[in-house]
């Protein structure tokens, strides 16, 4: 099957407001930013968004997250960004943190159709007892706070039950792909975006070459194109513009 769209406005033409999306990407790694500019554009709001951070130096989901279109963050880290953490403690936006690495497993478990699962990360912490605060009243106080967690003890360890995860739209990017949705993602670009395309129930992935079916290795596929429904081709412009988020120098 053929999954090529032409534009990227087509590729996300029926992204509802509302919508829950899973994005790749770690820091400026790996986001789809084309995309991400083609919800933008569109203007699409109300958003739901799981993605381990919400973008940076004014690129990625910081775009969406700086015109006010996004309601709701599930991610484990808030890091540099300023205006996240301003929204946040404003109350205008809602925040579900949790470990780095149960994010990951439940964007797995999701994609794998597994509902549920037990891991001793966040164990005797308010990860499992509850208390996080989701929302701020923007007065400093607590509006609404996550709830406490099931914790079942196996072989003397104790472990707390974390949901699967599932959207309704999945964001990507990769280095390669071909027409059939085969991925292949560049070094640490293959951080949550295999994971994300995952979870979404409709997973569009912007790749940067894109080649004909054959052309990849079957070993060197690192997300099989069952998990993705459409691919654009990024222009040369669009696949090499990639920002730096701490550029260090040595003399």
């Amino acid at each position: 099957m053929d999954k090529v769209v032409a534009t990227v406005a087509e590729a996300v033409a029926d992204v509802p407001d509302g919508a829950s999306v899973a994005v790749g990407g770690f820091g400026l790694s790996g986001v789809p930013t084309a995309l991400i500019d083609g919800l933008h554009e569109r203007g699409v709001g109300d958003l739901h968004v799981v993605s381990n951070n919400c973008g940076a130096m004014e690129t990625g989901l910081a775009v969406l997250l700086a015109a006010g279109r996004i309601a709701r963050v599930t991610g484990s880290y808030i890091g540099a960004n300023k205006e996240f953490a301003r929204q946040y403690l404003a109350g205008e936006l809602e925040v579900e943190l949790i470990p780095q690495g149960t994010l990951a497993e439940r964007l797995r478990a999701g994609g794998a159709g597994i509902p549920a699962f037990f891991t001793p990360a966040g164990v005797g912490t308010q990860v499992a007892d509850g208390g996080l605060p989701w929302r701020y009243d923007g007065n400093g106080d607590v509006a609404l706070a996550s709830p406490p967690k099931e914790v079942r003890e196996f072989d003397g360890a104790k472990y707390v039950l974390e949901r699967g995860i599932r959207t309704d739209f999945a964001l990507v990017r990769a280095a390669r792909g071909d027409r059939h949705g085969n991925l292949v993602f560049n070094k640490s670009t293959r951080n949550f975006n295999p994971l994300a395309a995952m979870a979404g129930k409709v997973t569009i992935a912007e790749v940067e070459e894109l080649v004909e079916p054959g052309a990849i290795d079957p070993d060197a596929v690192h997300l099989p194109g069952i998990f993705v429904q459409r691919v654009v081709a990024l222009t040369p412009g669009q696949a090499g513009d990639k920002k730096i988020e701490r550029r260090t120098v040595s003399g």
